[in-house]
């Protein structure tokens, strides 16, 4: 599901351009790719798609003209490897590489190969690339330009006076690498553990530290340059909503900044992307204090993910302006003026009552109201696979209002259908509908105060066991297709003995549904006093609760039935989707949370060693984020079946710990 941006418009570029491009490859996958490939089609251009063994039939693939494999699974095997991407470039005819984000995208070696095939690279420069590519370096061409900074900290000479620190990979973005650090004591171990999460995702396990600024907000600025000088500094876009240093809710402009500020992010934007001779789209990003003063974070050298919200406040698509620009042409020299606001919310595919694990597995149903854009890589029916990142999609309101974008985006939230999966869509929906977020109190320590009272679920909540009667009465409920004698068998045309249905939500709470069926007419809820029974059918079923009409839509696949209204989303099935691994091991058994990669085990660690409780054994990767499997007690590592590189599925043997006596 995807749908076009809401008054977008490609602002007239003059200067003819020095080349024209036919065909665009997207050494990407996913959402990025699909939405990029959205534009091309509009600018008439062909499009090639790159894939691994897993994505062979993703949506990126079935929606462009062409599409190369890339043997095998990880993406060190595929979709990081620049020397099979342009040979794939090369074999189908493009004559130009877009990188989205992720992946290649900021690798300045990628980039200048790119061009040394005889490619168009639809990105900035190799040179400023490589400039902002280390944070350090980056840090210090910013103090050069007058860009404002933080005061670095050496974390090997930290005192409690330099607390509390956040250390940071000096090689890439994203949270890899990321610590924040609030006592001496745990100031080594979180320096060897941001490094080796650093040197895992990027290659480079430099790590730097800097103050850490508590309740402080995280502002962008887009730029846009072209290489005829003209520098676009398009806005700003608040991004202070993040769990475990990833964002989840962004929106354009960042409200409540004062005008002073605004220009000052603006000129600084501006001045950091001409310290690097930039083109092309770019964010720069800055921490401000609470008092309002701004740092420099870092410069992403690449279109951003949440780039959709500047989009539909400029009502430009950002795509087409790098495509002109990759082809020679020229901005105008003023950008077009914004109106209005936009909020954007990433759905995840992920577990919030398992720590928030990684789903995967078939997505039966994707289906967000038509008023707001969705950018998307999955459709009905697709699989959401263990290797890559489990964003679903992003859901983007535009209004003229903030008060009425956040509105809309929560009500498109709360009303979207989406089965097979479990994701963060409640906590979107009342984060979005949180007082502080209504007010545009904004800070990073957002999900820090409230995520517990944003997941939480109310044990007298009445809707799971309204949405178990309506399953229970569709499931009941005569089919259409079947035959006569089978319809005459439905509930509504004898009367029996009482029915009884069970149902598991959330794979802990049981309903259970008892109705007395009618010879004519409704039937008989005993459980229920307030509701009656308006209609039933295989797919929808109305009930009246307490004077109130209500429609539920019920979904069976496989062995679980969606049912979604506007009391929520919830899925029911008769027995667990999953049985719990640790209900058939013995004591002391470390089992794979979810499906992953053996990243890295503890340096010594083998049969034979004697471990602590909560000590961490091994770290495991699943869909970019890192998690690691503790020691259960104190006692002897029995068994250890987890090498690094291996990939696991859910349940596995880890390793074993025999508790001390």
């Amino acid at each position: 599901m995807t749908t076009t941006p809401h008054m977008t418009t490609t602002p007239h570029m003059t200067t003819t351009p020095h080349t024209t491009l036919t065909s665009l490859l997207v050494a990407n996958r996913g959402e990025i790719a699909v939405r990029v490939f959205r534009t091309a089609r509009t600018l008439g251009l062909a499009t090639v798609a790159v894939h691994s063994d897993p994505d062979a039939d993703a949506l990126h693939v079935r929606t462009a003209d062409a599409a190369v494999r890339l043997p095998g699974a990880a993406p060190a095997d595929t979709y990081l490897r620049g020397d099979l991407v342009i040979g794939a470039a090369l074999a189908a005819g493009a004559d130009a590489v877009h990188p989205g984000y992720g992946f290649l995208s900021e690798n300045a070696d990628f980039a200048r190969a790119v061009r040394a095939a005889g490619l168009t690279w639809v990105g900035p420069p190799p040179e400023a690339m490589e400039a902002m590519a280390s944070k350090t370096r980056a840090k210090e061409l910013m103090r050069a330009a007058g860009v404002p900074l933080l005061d670095p900290v050496d974390p090997h000479a930290a005192t409690v006076a330099d607390l509390p620190l956040l250390l940071k990979a000096a090689a890439g973005g994203g949270g890899r690498g990321m610590r924040v650090v609030r006592d001496l004591d745990s100031l080594k171990e979180s320096l060897d553990a941001a490094s080796a999460e650093a040197l895992s995702a990027f290659g480079d396990g430099e790590v730097f530290a800097e103050p850490y600024v508590e309740r402080g907000r995280h502002v962008e600025v887009q730029i846009l340059a072209d290489s005829h000088g003209t520098v676009w500094a398009l806005g700003t876009r608040d991004c202070s909503l993040q769990r475990r240093h990833q964002k989840v809710i962004e929106e354009a402009p960042a409200p409540g900044l004062p005008e002073a500020l605004r220009t000052s992010l603006h000129e600084a934007a501006v001045a950091a992307a001409r310290a690097v001779s930039y083109e092309g789209a770019g964010t720069v990003e800055f921490l401000v204090t609470a008092e309002g003063r701004p740092y420099f974070l870092e410069m992403n050298t690449r279109l951003q993910v949440e780039h959709p919200v500047t989009e539909e406040v400029f009502g430009i698509d950002l795509v087409a302006l790098q495509l002109r620009i990759a082809e020679g042409a020229a901005l105008p020299l003023q950008p077009p003026t914004p109106a209005g606001h936009a909020v954007e919310a990433r759905l995840y595919a992920e577990d919030p009552a398992a720590d928030w694990r990684p789903q995967t597995g078939v997505l039966h149903t994707l289906d967000v109201p038509s008023a707001v854009r969705v950018d998307t890589g999955f459709t009905d029916g697709d699989t959401v696979s263990v290797h890559y990142d489990a964003m679903l999609a992003k859901v983007v309101a535009h209004a003229p209002t903030r008060a009425e974008a956040v509105r809309a985006l929560a009500h498109a939230l709360a009303g979207a259908r989406i089965h097979g999966l479990t994701t963060n869509r409640e906590l979107l929906v009342r984060s979005l509908r949180h007082p502080e977020f209504a007010a545009a109190r904004l800070d990073t320590g957002f999900y820090e105060r409230h995520l517990a009272a944003l997941t939480d679920t109310a044990p007298d909540d009445r809707a799971p066991a309204l949405c178990a009667l309506a399953a229970a009465l569709a499931e009941a409920a005569p089919d259409p297709d079947s035959s006569l004698a089978a319809r005459l068998g439905g509930w509504r045309n004898l009367r029996s003995q009482p029915q009884s249905r069970r149902y598991t939500a959330a794979g802990t709470a049981e309903y259970e549904v008892r109705y007395h069926p009618a010879r004519s007419g409704p039937p008989e809820l005993p459980d229920h006093p307030g509701v009656r029974v308006l209609s039933a059918a295989r797919h929808a079923v109305t009930l009246e609760v307490d004077g109130v009409r209500r429609m539920f839509h019920v979904k069976r696949k496989s062995n679980t039935t969606y049912v979604d209204s506007v009391l929520g989303a919830h899925a029911l099935t008769p027995v667990p989707r999953f049985e719990d691994p640790q209900d058939r091991t013995e004591p002391g058994s470390l089992l794979a949370p979810m499906p992953g990669t053996v990243v890295r085990v503890a340096e010594g660690l083998a049969p034979g060693s004697p471990v602590t409780a909560g000590q961490p054994l091994l770290w495991l990767e699943a869909m970019k984020m890192e998690h690691r499997i503790l020691a259960p007690a104190s006692g002897t590592l029995t068994a250890l079946h987890a090498v690094t590189g291996q990939q696991v599925e859910f349940g596995a043997l880890l390793a074993v710990v025999q508790e001390e006596a």
